[in-house]
């Protein structure tokens, strides 16, 4: 084998198996994130396998096999799958519906036209004549030009500013942490790039090779053949560390702008929640609800819910049990409640369950209740 191509195999064989390795990772990781390391795996494990059927070419393995075959028919898939990725990343609780079923049409399509190109094997007998017109110029067009490749990289490049879109306009609408975004951002902009030149390379060269030569042109006995699959494995290995070094980076929190007009209606309601609280003691109430207690200050319950969340981050639950769980502490301070039980003191702090009064204490103290009272 020549020093040429046992190079070519090594960096091809870098990329496969670090994709495959950094997929499985990526497939079973389940802390954050889940969908969008699923769908960065199964990116990952098509370009690993992309890159293993042009080893085995290499090897003189694989030419018109199904393995061949497959590879050609999942080509036209890679631009939705990186568009669903950075939706994955950047919409909270995002999930794949049918309405995205659209987004694989193109695959569709290409495997469509790829069996119907090789059913034509089974009327060729060699001549021309021997096919129909329509099978003969998608025969012609499906596997000895660049046809596939060309569509691939277009779907890619359109896909890719399609993210690049829903980055920025993250960007403008919400208040994030913009260095979250900034790995997704690199990873959209490699596959924006390299497959722009992909596609100025593979267009100049059909235009002028057609131009100059009348003889039959194959894709895959071009110059810039193994440097584009060369560039395929440096894509793999790089985007595999990506993922797998922010595999278990937090859900980016998303929370929307607010003119200064609207935050400053949010405080004031803040401000009527902590009185009524504080003075008022309305925790107290054990059927107190999001309704009631916006019915008795005469404020829109949506409008109590998007204060405690902006100005608080905190749901209304959670903040009407930390007033109590203060109370249950109150209490216990005072000697004379030496002989009540806790729960009946939690009871009287507002808490209407023993499952909610220690659901509460752990929440806010990561303790038991006994250790509340030991805690006084």
């Amino acid at each position: 084998m020549e020093t040429g191509t046992i190079l070519i195999t090594i960096l091809l064989a870098l990329g496969s198996i670090q994709g495959l390795i950094y997929g499985f990772i990526l497939l079973k990781s389940t802390k954050y994130n889940k969908l969008a390391n699923r769908i960065l795996a199964i990116i990952l494990f098509l370009l690993s396998y992309r890159l293993s059927i042009q080893i085995m070419r290499l090897f003189g393995l694989g030419y018109y096999d199904s393995w061949y075959y497959i590879m050609i028919d999942i080509s036209w898939v890679y631009g939705a799958l990186i568009y669903l990725y950075t939706r994955a990343q950047t919409q909270s609780n995002y999930k794949i519906s049918r309405k995205d079923g659209i987004h694989f049409l193109p695959v569709t399509i290409q495997i469509v036209c790829s069996v119907f190109v090789r059913l034509q094997n089974l009327y060729w007998d060699g001549t021309r004549e021997s096919l129909s017109w329509l099978g003969y110029y998608g025969y012609v067009l499906w596997m000895n030009n660049s046809t596939i490749y060309v569509v691939a990289s277009i779907l890619i490049i359109v896909y890719a500013f399609k993210s690049q879109k829903l980055l920025h306009s993250v960007d403008e609408k919400f208040e994030i942490d913009t260095t979250k975004l900034a790995w997704i951002k690199r990873i959209v902009k490699a596959f924006l790039v390299y497959f722009s030149l992909v596609l100025i390379v593979l267009l100049a060269d059909l235009l002028i090779y057609k131009s100059i030569n009348d003889e039959s042109y194959f894709y895959f006995t071009r110059f810039y053949y193994y440097p584009f699959f060369i560039g395929i494995a440096i894509i793999t290995y790089w985007i595999g560390l990506e993922g797998f070094s922010r595999r278990n980076d937090p859900e980016l929190i998303i929370k929307t702008t607010i003119n200064a007009e609207h935050l400053e209606r949010l405080k004031s309601i803040s401000r009527k929640l902590e009185q009524a609280m504080e003075i008022d003691k309305l925790y107290k109430d054990q059927e107190l609800s999001l309704n009631s207690i916006a019915e008795q200050l005469n404020i829109k319950p949506y409008l109590i819910s998007k204060s405690l969340s902006e100005i608080y981050n905190k749901r209304f639950n959670d903040y009407v049990n930390e007033y109590r769980v203060k109370e249950v502490q109150s209490l216990l301070q005072n000697s004379n409640n030496s002989k009540y039980t806790l729960l009946s003191l939690a009871m009287e702090a507002g808490f209407n369950s023993k499952s909610s009064f220690n659901r509460a204490v752990k929440k806010q103290f990561g303790i038991s209740p006994k250790e509340l009272k030991i805690k006084k």
